[in-house]
This record gives structure tokens, C-alpha cells and sequence, in this order.
């Protein structure tokens, strides 16, 4: 699973990495976070034909069918191997993709009867983007958009922290992840396998355990 993650590029890195052409919200909200959690705004990138957009979303899935603004079981992840057919995200599998940007992500290690932090990232943080769906739910005129994260197997070098990542997408799938004017199940399916591109894993201290800590110190690998 994915249950936290940053996005510490600056935004112009950002909009000139994704090749933004709209953005939906101010900027000047829009710093360094170091520690992302569940339920909280995060920026996707999507496309709906008048090129890419910038948009804020709430981190957690809320199908535009749903009758209420939440749902009883958690959406911050969907899982690649069954993603085109749940209910709650076939419908945004099929037209409303998008790609989440980050830097990095976290992912605990069991120890015995303890967990150990973990920030797994590409080499010098560079930016990564996580395939994701994002939906719209209104009712009476009450509404906001929602995403959620697509989770796959680990890589090899992810298995010995955990059995899932992320699936992140490399910059040539980008395009075709965010076309949502054709669907091709097939091929976006093959899109979603463990990653394999280099990534580094630090082991860090327990502050990012709790999303109260958002600065530096969260990704400061710890020796030993």
C-alpha cells in the first residue's frame, strides 16, 4: 500500500516537468510537503482535452455515486489487479485517470513487534509520478474532487519492506495514461507493474510517523 508520501519540488520544476498548461488553484498554498497524508489536498495532474491540468484533490476516493461525501472502507489505494473491475473506481479507471507527482514515499518495515520507517526514493529525489484516479462528487451543489493512489507488487528492491508500492509510471506512459478519450484496458493494465527504475531506500526515524511533522527531518536517513 502507499499511506504516505511527499512532493518537495519547487512548483515551477513541477509545472515545467509535467508540462502543465492549467492550474486550477493558487499556487502560493502550494510549498514543500514532506509528509502527505490520508484525507488531506494533494495536486494531480490530469487531462480533459484542452491540455494538462493542475488540480487539487482529496487524497481518498469518493465515487461519484456515492450517497455521501465519504465511504466506509478505505480509497486511498485501489489495486492494479483488480482496479477495472471494483465498483468504486471502474468508472474513473475508464475516464478519469491522472497522475499523482511525488519525490518519495514511505512504507514500514516489521521488525518483531516494531515498525521501522522507511523513505523510498528515485536518485536525488527527482520527481516521480504515481499512476492515479480522481473523481467528482456533488450533491446540491456541495461538492470536491477526490483520489486515489493505484497500488502494485513490490519490485525486488521494495519486497524486503513490503509486498506493495505504488505503481509508478515512467514519462513515456505518461501521455497515454491521461488519455482518457480511449480506453484500452490491456494496455493501461500493462502499465501498472512494479517499477523498474532505480530507486534508494533510506531508513529514517519514527517523526514521519505522525503527519503533525512535515518538514526536513522527515526524510533524514538514520545511520545504523
Amino acid at each position: 500500500m502507499c499511506g504516505r508520501y511527499n512532493l518537495i519540488t519547487d512548483v515551477e520544476a513541477l509545472i515545467d516537468y509535467f508540462e502543465i498548461d492549467h492550474v486550477l488553484f493558487d499556487l502560493a498554498g502550494l510549498g514543500r510537503r514532506y509528509n502527505i497524508a490520508p484525507g488531506q489536498s494533494v495536486p494531480v495532474i490530469r487531462n480533459t482535452g484542452q491540455g494538462n491540468e493542475l488540480m487539487l484533490a482529496r487524497w481518498g476516493l469518493v465515487p461519484h455515486w456515492s450517497r455521501e461525501p465519504t465511504t466506509k472502507y478505505s480509497t486511498i489505494n485501489a489495486r492494479a489487479e483488480t482496479v477495472a473491475e471494483k465498483p468504486s473506481y471502474r468508472d474513473a479507471f475508464k475516464h478519469k485517470r491522472c497522475l499523482i507527482p511525488a519525490n518519495g514515499f514511505y512504507e514500514w518495515r516489521r521488525d518483531g513487534d516494531n515498525k521501522t520507517p522507511h523513505h523510498i526514493h528515485a536518485p536525488g529525489n527527482s520527481l516521480l509520478a504515481f499512476a492515479g484516479l480522481w473523481d467528482h462528487w456533488d450533491r446540491q451543489g456541495e461538492g470536491f474532487d477526490s483520489c486515489s493512489i493505484i497500488v502494485t507488487a513490490a519490485s525486488r528492491i521494495m519486497q524486503p519492506i513490503h509486498e506493495r508500492m505504488p505503481a509508478i509510471l515512467n514519462p513515456a506512459q505518461y501521455s497515454s495514461w491521461l488519455n482518457t478519450a480511449h480506453y484500452k484496458r490491456v494496455q493501461l493494465e500493462s502499465m501498472l507493474n512494479p517499477y523498474a527504475g532505480r530507486l534508494e531506500i533510506d531508513r529514517i526515524s519514527r517523526r514521519v510517523n505522525s503527519p503533525k511533522n512535515d518538514g526536513p527531518e522527515c526524510i533524514e536517513p538514520e545511520s545504523g
